[in-house]
């Protein structure tokens, strides 16, 4: 970017050492402690100096200097370090340091964990554990990082970071994943990331790390009772929702092109989904209670979505001009009152997150238990399996295994108190 000679130097702090700083001219004058008499009389002087030498004519530059500029460019010693240039550092016998492994490693994570071109949440994840391992080793070879040194920065993660125990360990694995990546790009030793394995995960009960409750089914009589104060789209996602077992995400990217209405049974097959990139197929069967849901959202263009924000706000807009009791001749007129310019609009599709803030809302507003809609998910597999069985409830949630489903589908209790009361 270049340097805006126009604009006078600011007065800044300097947070390390509490002193005021100006950049002045490519150099860092600290002019005394901030915000003291001394630090603001200096800094007009410098600003009057700033004013004569502003209008000076600079020097050319010469094209010798440019070229030792370009030596010392941060920017172009960054781009040079490739997973290759340190492979071949590597076999002259220099090993690399963890800071230059977690730059390359960013850059592939950044192009790996995508979906539909945009980085998906598992990079930030990635981000955020690669920041605390720079901050106490980066300057350490990555081949002299074991089991001891990570078991020491776990314990300065549970201080810094208050991350829950399930999430220390999940990040614990994506560390590890950064030395196996390296080991298969022949950065170091395969030797480092298969000792990094032994060291074993924190159990519950048995670290500092704090513990976070389960993610349990909601009540359906918490569900009706938001669904009558959610927005008409938003109470539809969350009753296909319950009668389908879908994921949230799956319901907000849901679209007529993807479902197949052939039959008395509805199948949605999403192209996106929670599974895709192991190349597994989703299938969700959408039954009759469903289907009457859905049938006023299928009326779609190619490529348009079932539930859109912007639909949402419109039937809002319409169901406050019904309420209106200002006769349109007076007051503000329906469209009148809106701002040109809005800095967020409406979108033409529902993310989980928009999905979740608008239930999290009204729960709040209405002061009824606030729940999110990954559980809606837990309710549905647990009235399955009590109804079917595990295995039909497998077979809804597109699950791999029985013991995936278990996460889901909640013992019934009653069931086990019955057996109880005969043979116990």
């Amino acid at each position: 970017m270049p340097r805006l000679f126009h604009q006078p130097p600011k007065y800044r702090l300097h947070k390390s050492t509490k002193q005021a700083v100006v950049s002045f001219f490519g150099e860092t004058l600290y002019i005394g402690p901030y915000g003291s008499r001394r630090s603001h009389q200096r800094y007009q002087e410098l600003l009057k100096e700033w004013e004569k030498r502003r209008h000076q004519e600079r020097p050319v530059a010469k094209l010798e200097d440019f070229d030792d500029a370009c030596k010392t460019d941060p920017e172009k010693i960054v781009a040079s370090i490739t997973t290759a240039t340190l492979r071949e550092k590597v076999t002259t016998g220099i090993p690399v340091t963890i800071n230059e492994l977690v730059l390359v490693y960013r850059r592939h994570t950044r192009q790996y964990y995508r979906k539909n071109g945009v980085i998906t949440r598992e990079a930030g994840a990635i981000d955020d554990v690669l920041r605390v391992v720079r901050r106490h080793h980066g300057t350490c070879f990555a081949q002299d990082f074991g089991p001891v040194a990570l078991d020491e920065l776990r314990e300065k993660m549970i201080d810094e970071m208050d991350w829950a125990r399930t999430y220390l360990n999940k990040q614990v694995n994506r560390l590890r994943g950064m030395f196996k990546w390296a080991a298969s790009k022949e950065l170091i030793d395969g030797s480092v990331s298969q000792a990094l394995r032994e060291l074993s995960g924190l159990k519950k009960g048995r670290t500092r790390a704090r513990e976070t409750a389960p993610v349990v089914p909601v009540a359906d009589e918490v569900l009706d009772e938001t669904l009558k104060f959610l927005p008409d789209v938003v109470a539809d996602m969350v009753r296909i929702q319950r009668f389908t077992s879908a994921r949230p995400g799956e319901v907000c990217s849901m679209s007529p092109s993807e479902i197949d209405c052939s039959g008395d049974v509805w199948v949605y097959r999403p192209s996106e989904h929670k599974t895709e990139h192991f190349e597994k197929d989703r299938v969700i069967a959408i039954g009759p209670r469903a289907i009457k849901i859905l049938k006023p959202y299928m009326d779609r263009q190619d490529g348009e979505f079932c539930f859109s924000p912007a639909e949402a706000e419109r039937r809002r807009r319409e169901a406050a001009t019904k309420r209106r009791r200002t006769r349109a001749s007076t007051g503000n007129r329906p469209g009148t009152n809106r701002v040109a310019s809005p800095k967020r609009k409406a979108g033409d599709r529902y993310v989980t997150a928009s999905y979740r803030r608008a239930i999290h809302r009204v729960c709040k507003k209405q002061d009824i238990e606030q729940w999110s809609p990954n559980r809606i998910r837990h309710t549905a597999s647990t009235e399955i399996r009590k109804l079917f069985g595990i295995d039909a409830a497998r077979a809804v949630d597109g699950h791999g295994s029985t013991s995936t489903t278990e996460i889901y589908a909640e013992l019934d209790l009653n069931k086990a108190i019955e057996v109880m009361r005969q043979v116990g």
